[in-house]
Protein backbone atom coordinates (compact mmCIF):
# COMPACT_ATOMS: atom_id res chain seq x y z
CA UNK A 1 0.00 0.00 0.00
CA UNK A 2 1.21 3.37 -0.92
CA UNK A 3 -0.24 6.64 -0.01
CA UNK A 4 -0.97 9.43 -2.32
CA UNK A 5 1.48 12.27 -2.40
CA UNK A 6 -1.26 15.09 -0.46
CA UNK A 7 -1.30 14.92 3.34
CA UNK A 8 -4.08 15.48 5.18
CA UNK A 9 -7.28 14.79 3.14
CA UNK A 10 -10.99 15.39 5.03
CA UNK A 11 -13.13 12.16 4.93
CA UNK A 12 -15.35 14.05 2.35
CA UNK A 13 -12.29 14.91 -0.08
CA UNK A 14 -11.41 10.95 0.53
CA UNK A 15 -15.45 9.96 -0.31
CA UNK A 16 -15.42 12.41 -3.09
CA UNK A 17 -12.55 11.17 -4.69
CA UNK A 18 -13.52 7.79 -4.13
CA UNK A 19 -16.56 8.12 -5.77
CA UNK A 20 -14.70 9.31 -9.08
CA UNK A 21 -11.67 7.21 -8.75
CA UNK A 22 -11.52 3.82 -11.38
CA UNK A 23 -9.54 2.20 -8.61
CA UNK A 24 -10.52 2.17 -5.04
CA UNK A 25 -8.53 3.40 -1.83
CA UNK A 26 -8.42 2.58 1.77
CA UNK A 27 -8.35 5.78 4.04
CA UNK A 28 -6.84 6.20 7.17
CA UNK A 29 -5.91 9.58 9.70
CA UNK A 30 -5.90 11.79 6.35
CA UNK A 31 -4.13 9.75 4.23
CA UNK A 32 -5.33 7.58 0.88
CA UNK A 33 -4.07 4.45 -0.02
CA UNK A 34 -4.19 2.81 -3.18
CA UNK A 35 -5.00 -0.66 -3.26
CA UNK A 36 -2.72 -3.15 -4.81
CA UNK A 37 -4.14 -5.85 -7.25
CA UNK A 38 -4.86 -9.62 -6.04
CA UNK A 39 -2.80 -13.01 -6.95
CA UNK A 40 -5.05 -15.81 -8.18
CA UNK A 41 -4.32 -17.91 -4.97
CA UNK A 42 -6.12 -14.06 -3.44
CA UNK A 43 -8.82 -13.80 -5.56
CA UNK A 44 -9.62 -17.88 -5.25
CA UNK A 45 -10.00 -17.64 -1.45
CA UNK A 46 -12.04 -14.35 -1.25
CA UNK A 47 -14.32 -15.92 -4.07
CA UNK A 48 -14.75 -19.35 -1.86
CA UNK A 49 -15.30 -17.71 0.63
CA UNK A 50 -17.79 -15.28 -0.47
CA UNK A 51 -19.57 -18.15 -1.97
CA UNK A 52 -19.98 -20.43 1.15
CA UNK A 53 -21.22 -17.57 3.14
CA UNK A 54 -23.90 -16.96 0.50
CA UNK A 55 -24.37 -20.24 -0.11
CA UNK A 56 -25.60 -20.70 3.64
CA UNK A 57 -27.27 -17.38 3.65
CA UNK A 58 -29.59 -17.38 1.00
CA UNK A 59 -32.63 -18.37 3.26
CA UNK A 60 -31.59 -15.92 5.75
CA UNK A 61 -31.95 -12.30 6.76
CA UNK A 62 -27.82 -12.28 6.22
CA UNK A 63 -25.43 -10.61 3.82
CA UNK A 64 -21.64 -11.00 2.37
CA UNK A 65 -20.02 -8.86 0.16
CA UNK A 66 -17.11 -9.09 -1.55
CA UNK A 67 -13.93 -6.89 -1.29
CA UNK A 68 -15.94 -3.99 -3.43
CA UNK A 69 -18.12 -2.85 0.33
CA UNK A 70 -15.91 0.02 1.79
CA UNK A 71 -16.24 -0.79 5.49
CA UNK A 72 -16.21 2.25 8.36
CA UNK A 73 -13.92 1.65 11.08
CA UNK A 74 -14.51 4.83 13.01
CA UNK A 75 -14.64 8.67 11.59
CA UNK A 76 -11.48 8.95 9.56
CA UNK A 77 -10.63 5.35 8.68
CA UNK A 78 -12.56 3.26 5.37
CA UNK A 79 -11.57 0.01 4.35
CA UNK A 80 -12.38 -2.39 1.91
CA UNK A 81 -12.23 -5.76 3.58
CA UNK A 82 -11.69 -9.13 1.09
CA UNK A 83 -15.22 -10.21 2.39
CA UNK A 84 -17.44 -9.01 4.97
CA UNK A 85 -20.75 -10.20 6.54
CA UNK A 86 -23.79 -9.57 8.90
CA UNK A 87 -26.70 -10.89 9.80
CA UNK A 88 -29.60 -8.55 10.43
CA UNK A 89 -30.18 -5.37 9.28
CA UNK A 90 -27.23 -3.80 7.50
CA UNK A 91 -26.07 -0.27 8.79
CA UNK A 92 -25.06 2.27 6.14
CA UNK A 93 -22.89 5.57 6.54
CA UNK A 94 -25.27 7.14 3.75
CA UNK A 95 -28.18 6.57 0.99
CA UNK A 96 -25.11 5.44 -1.20
CA UNK A 97 -25.11 2.16 0.96
CA UNK A 98 -22.03 1.85 -0.79
CA UNK A 99 -20.18 2.13 3.18
CA UNK A 100 -21.31 -0.50 5.44
CA UNK A 101 -20.77 0.63 9.57
CA UNK A 102 -22.13 -3.15 11.78
CA UNK A 103 -20.15 -6.00 10.07
CA UNK A 104 -20.21 -9.07 12.44
CA UNK A 105 -16.99 -10.75 10.68
CA UNK A 106 -14.52 -9.30 8.70
CA UNK A 107 -11.97 -11.41 6.80
CA UNK A 108 -8.73 -10.52 5.33
CA UNK A 109 -6.69 -12.62 2.52
CA UNK A 110 -3.31 -12.07 3.53
CA UNK A 111 -1.25 -10.32 0.86
CA UNK A 112 2.75 -10.28 1.40
CA UNK A 113 2.69 -6.46 0.61
CA UNK A 114 -0.05 -6.00 3.32
CA UNK A 115 0.30 -9.04 5.90
CA UNK A 116 2.06 -7.00 8.74
CA UNK A 117 -0.61 -4.09 8.46
CA UNK A 118 -3.32 -6.62 7.94
CA UNK A 119 -2.30 -8.11 11.41
CA UNK A 120 -1.06 -4.83 13.21
CA UNK A 121 -2.53 -1.50 12.00
CA UNK A 122 -5.94 -2.34 10.44
CA UNK A 123 -6.66 -5.07 13.35
CA UNK A 124 -6.25 -2.22 15.31
CA UNK A 125 -8.72 0.04 13.70
CA UNK A 126 -11.25 -2.67 12.91
CA UNK A 127 -11.82 -3.70 16.63
CA UNK A 128 -12.98 -0.13 17.21
CA UNK A 129 -16.34 -1.19 15.23
CA UNK A 130 -18.58 -2.42 18.22
CA UNK A 131 -20.75 -4.65 15.88
CA UNK A 132 -17.63 -6.49 14.96
CA UNK A 133 -17.16 -9.93 16.12
CA UNK A 134 -14.88 -12.35 13.93
CA UNK A 135 -11.48 -10.94 12.68
CA UNK A 136 -9.97 -13.51 10.62
CA UNK A 137 -6.88 -13.84 8.40
CA UNK A 138 -6.42 -16.23 5.42
CA UNK A 139 -2.62 -17.40 4.45
CA UNK A 140 -2.64 -17.78 0.15
CA UNK A 141 0.89 -19.58 1.08
CA UNK A 142 -0.50 -22.52 3.04
CA UNK A 143 -3.76 -23.72 4.60
CA UNK A 144 -4.13 -21.57 7.59
CA UNK A 145 -6.53 -19.75 8.83
CA UNK A 146 -6.00 -17.30 12.11
CA UNK A 147 -9.69 -16.19 13.79
CA UNK A 148 -10.13 -13.70 16.31
CA UNK A 149 -12.80 -13.59 18.31
CA UNK A 150 -14.22 -11.06 20.63
CA UNK A 151 -14.79 -12.06 24.21
CA UNK A 152 -17.61 -10.46 26.45
CA UNK A 153 -14.36 -8.97 28.02
CA UNK A 154 -13.97 -6.86 24.77
CA UNK A 155 -10.71 -8.86 24.11
CA UNK A 156 -9.85 -11.08 21.36
CA UNK A 157 -9.44 -15.19 21.38
CA UNK A 158 -7.58 -16.44 18.70
CA UNK A 159 -7.73 -19.90 16.84
CA UNK A 160 -5.45 -21.24 14.14
CA UNK A 161 -6.63 -23.47 12.18
CA UNK A 162 -4.39 -25.57 9.55
CA UNK A 163 -5.48 -29.10 8.47
CA UNK A 164 -8.59 -29.76 5.99
CA UNK A 165 -10.92 -31.58 8.39
CA UNK A 166 -10.66 -28.11 10.56
CA UNK A 167 -14.03 -26.07 10.28
CA UNK A 168 -14.12 -22.32 10.50
CA UNK A 169 -16.87 -21.56 13.04
CA UNK A 170 -18.75 -18.56 13.29
CA UNK A 171 -21.29 -18.15 15.71
CA UNK A 172 -22.02 -14.68 15.29
CA UNK A 173 -23.47 -15.54 11.92
CA UNK A 174 -24.54 -18.92 12.18
CA UNK A 175 -22.32 -20.07 9.64
CA UNK A 176 -19.55 -23.37 9.45
CA UNK A 177 -16.73 -23.91 7.13
CA UNK A 178 -14.92 -26.22 6.13
CA UNK A 179 -11.03 -25.32 5.71
CA UNK A 180 -11.22 -27.93 3.01
CA UNK A 181 -13.84 -26.11 0.83
CA UNK A 182 -11.89 -22.68 1.67
CA UNK A 183 -8.92 -23.68 0.21
CA UNK A 184 -10.66 -26.75 -2.74
CA UNK A 185 -9.05 -24.59 -5.63
CA UNK A 186 -6.19 -23.82 -4.49
CA UNK A 187 -2.85 -24.77 -5.64
CA UNK A 188 0.71 -24.29 -3.39
CA UNK A 189 3.80 -24.08 -4.31
CA UNK A 190 4.98 -27.80 -5.35
CA UNK A 191 1.51 -29.31 -5.29
CA UNK A 192 0.53 -31.05 -8.59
Amino acid sequence: MSALPQDNWSVQAYLDYEQASDIRHEFMDGQIYAMAGASERHNQLASALNYLLYRQFLERPCQVFQSDMRVRANESVYFYPDVVALCGEADYSDDSRDTLQNPSVVIEVLSPSTEDFDRGRKFTQYRQIASLKDYILVSQNQMQIEHYTRQTTDSWLLTVMTHAEDELVLPSIDCVLALSDIYRKVTFEGDK
